[in-house]
């Protein structure tokens, strides 16, 4: 059976919709990452600054990772959301070879869930 596969992503949460036949499963996921990173000044901070670069990207990764999961057999993602995280997902996809037919993104504000599953549904119907 034919799974589809949309998600709205940013860097703090997701909402992933897999459409299977006539069902429909949506699942929320929380990156629990800070809404701002700071950095402070000086030569010293510099760093102390690349730390917290490699935490920020380690904790991406553990959270791509969570999606890319949830996603399972999915044999076309559509990959939405505001920022570059849609795009980082798809390259990590990408690099990985999961054995998906077809990754689209397209940029998209925020939305409410039902909005996304809306979202989803109108797009998969419109490619069948």
């Amino acid at each position: 059976m034919k799974t589809d596969a949309g998600l709205w992503i940013d860097h703090r949460n997701a909402v992933v919709v897999i459409l299977k036949g006539k069902g429909e499963e949506t699942k929320r996921i929380n990156s629990n990452m800070e809404k701002q990173v700071r950095f402070g000044g000086g030569a010293q901070d510099n760093t102390e600054e690349d730390i917290r670069d490699r935490r920020f990207a380690n904790h991406l990764n553990k959270y791509y990772d969570e999606v890319i999961t949830c996603l399972g057999n999915a044999t076309s993602i559509l990959v939405f959301g505001p920022g570059e995280a849609k795009v980082e997902l798809k390259n990590r996809i990408e690099s990985d070879k999961i054995k998906i037919c077809s990754v689209n993104i397209e940029t998209a504000d925020k939305m409410t869930d039902k909005q996304i599953e809306s979202k989803v549904r109108n797009y998969f119907l419109q490619s069948v």
